[in-house]
């Protein structure tokens, strides 16, 4: 039975086409799901006389796990910097701070009353304004006279 090769050539037109028909079927990374079934697809169809190399398939499962691997510590990462955000937004609470106003591009200082959470970047409520706490250029801690 004779095999018919694989080129290299892509119908970019056909390609396109598919894309815009069902954009959302399409992934463009690669995941582990899709791996396998790439490698069980390989497998079925490979060649009973020449068969698929056993060093190269473990070789390509050892990536695709380092893969894996540096992507959830990429996504761990990303929560780390989100909760170190928070903590940092959380201590300005009830001192004084200096941001630059966008608006009027004046220095304001004022103290720090409120955070929020609710976006992407939290916001600090500074003399009733709320401003995202990459803007804030400079904090300073208020000290009251006591007895």
């Amino acid at each position: 039975m004779a095999l018919d090769g694989i080129t290299g050539t892509v119908d970019t037109a056909a390609q396109a086409a598919a894309l815009a028909a069902n954009p959302t079927t399409t992934s463009s990374t690669m995941d582990s799901q899709m791996f396998l079934k790439l490698l069980v697809t390989q497998l079925q169809n490979q060649d009973p006389s020449s068969p698929m190399d056993t060093n190269a398939m473990i070789s390509q499962q050892t990536q695709m796990a380092m893969m894996e691997q540096m992507t959830n510590q990429t996504s761990t990462a990303n929560e780390n910097f989100s909760l170190q955000m928070r903590i940092a937004a959380a201590n300005l609470v009830g001192k004084q701070v200096s941001y630059t106003d966008a608006t009027t591009g004046t220095d304001v200082t004022g103290t720090a009353t409120a955070v929020s959470y609710a976006g992407s970047v939290p916001q600090v409520t500074v003399n009733g304004k709320e401003v995202a706490l990459d803007s804030v250029s400079g904090v300073t801690t208020t000290t009251s006279s006591g007895s």
